[in-house]
């Protein structure tokens, strides 16, 4: 399993994997800050992070896959004051209606899901560290800021110098913070805010800042130095960089070996996201959309791409799952242990193992079901589903999906055939052209011929 390569954020350069522990790759996934529902935009990003898991397992790894929780942060602290209940009551909440998107969608739990509410000890004792170190210096105002300037590596997963980010910096000098790229460790208390998100300091009663909660989590549950840390890339600056600054400052060692970063997704060309008010949760996609679908619509892409959301570019992915789907009904699969030196095995393992190639790896089950469809093998078609399996698709009942992918069935679809030819008898062809609207909106298109009206599902 030594030929795995993988594009590193840090080098900006493909390579080759190798974990710090032979055998055994420990991972970081930022998660959620839970105080919404997720979107598909958070979707991309953990089915990305999912299908690596996955393939580092097919590879022979064991995997040690933490995904944090951000559950105190102002977003949570300003709805939950909103909605009029408790922070830990909203969050909850959240999580659960997170669990319930993300397990629809086929993305298995992580090795373990910390909260940055229960590790605040943690960051405590990292600030403290970095204070002893002269890396960080109390405020005025009761906050703990980080000296960026006292980092020498800061800049480097972002490629930006620090002239540069100055370049940029129009904000005077406030809060108490000795440069304007400094950023805060420590929230001192706001009278303003709810009991239930202040803890007592030796800095004084507050609260985390955000970026130390993923390295005081991320060092407890995988150790100071650790293989991928992985996020969107809009995490890349300022979040990932100040994690890097943060721990790397306090421990003298390198945090994360490979940082992998997902493209965003886009409506019209603008990134989905909560701030922009231009976004979609996962729980309304799955209302006109099954969550295979969905899955298939994310894995189709390369995970470092930007992905354009579309009701077509879905209703192109289910079309695409239903033709390997109609491969397995043409032959009953067989239970199949995975031949790698198959032709199509290999060239799938070739793009997995290529930076998690799963557009080629795509190409390599319509191509396998287009073998299938001609041979009805059954060991070809338990290969397909094998491979498939690894992206997470393609272990439903064929037939079952098929007739659910149909939305409707037969005697459905006969009633609104009746209906159409109703309509066209009583010349009213609007009608008509509505109901076989519907029906090829439903999937199903209708084929007119001197015989009569027949339907097949639309390609």
């Amino acid at each position: 399993f030594m030929s795995l390569r993988i594009y590193n954020t840090l080098s900006r350069a493909v390579e080759k994997f190798t974990p710090l522990e032979a055998g055994h790759v420990r991972m970081y996934v930022c998660g959620m800050t839970v105080f919404d529902f997720c979107h598909v935009g958070h979707a991309r990003s953990n089915v990305a992070f999912d299908v690596v898991q996955r393939w580092l397992k097919v590879s022979g790894y064991k995997v040690t896959h933490i995904r944090n929780i951000t559950d105190i942060d102002d977003k949570i602290i300003k709805r939950a004051v909103e909605n009029g209940e408790s922070i830990r009551a909203l969050t909850n909440r959240m999580v659960d209606a997170m669990h319930e998107d993300f397990d629809a969608l086929g993305i298995a739990r992580p090795t373990a899901e910390p909260r940055a509410t229960e590790f605040v000890p943690q960051m405590l004792h990292m600030i403290g560290v970095l204070e002893e170190k002269g890396l960080a210096y109390r405020t005025p105002q009761g906050d703990v800021n980080y000296a960026v300037r006292k980092f020498p590596g800061y800049g480097k997963l972002s490629g930006k110098s620090l002239d540069e980010l100055h370049a940029g910096e129009r904000v005077a000098v406030l809060d108490g913070k000795e440069d304007p790229l400094d950023f805060v460790l420590w929230k001192g208390a706001k009278t303003s805010e709810p009991a239930d998100v202040k803890w007592d300091s030796t800095f004084g009663p507050g609260r985390p800042g955000w970026h130390i909660e993923c390295s005081a989590m991320a060092c407890q549950m995988l150790g100071n130095s650790f293989d991928i840390h992985a996020g969107g890339a809009d995490l890349q600056f300022p979040h990932h960089e100040n994690e890097i600054a943060q721990s790397e400052g306090a421990t003298g060692q390198q945090f994360a070996q490979y940082w992998m970063h997902n493209g965003f997704i886009n409506i019209d060309n603008e990134k989905m996201s909560k701030s922009l008010g231009n976004f979609f949760t996962i729980r309304d996609v799955l209302k006109s959309f099954d969550a295979e679908t969905v899955r298939f619509y994310l894995v189709r892409s390369h995970y470092r791409t930007s992905l354009n959301y579309s009701d077509q570019n879905l209703n192109d992915a289910r079309s695409g799952l239903k033709r390997l789907y109609t491969a397995l009904q043409a032959a009953v699969p067989s239970n199949v242990q995975i031949d790698w030196a198959n032709p199509y095995a290999a060239r799938f393992k070739a793009a997995m193992d290529e930076d998690f190639g799963t557009p080629e790896a795509v190409a390599v089950l319509f191509d396998l079901a287009g073998e299938v469809n001609r041979s009805k093998s059954a060991d070809q078609a338990g290969l397909l589903k094998a491979l498939g399996n690894i992206l997470g698709i393609l272990q439903n009942d064929p037939v079952a999906y098929l007739q659910a992918g149909a939305g409707l069935d037969e005697a459905a679809i006969q009633a609104y055939i009746q209906a159409r030819a109703d309509a066209k008898a009583a010349k009213n062809f609007a009608e008509a052209d509505r109901i076989r609207k519907h029906l090829l909106e439903q999937g199903i298109e209708l084929k007119d011929s001197a015989a009569g009206t027949t339907w097949e599902a639309a390609q």
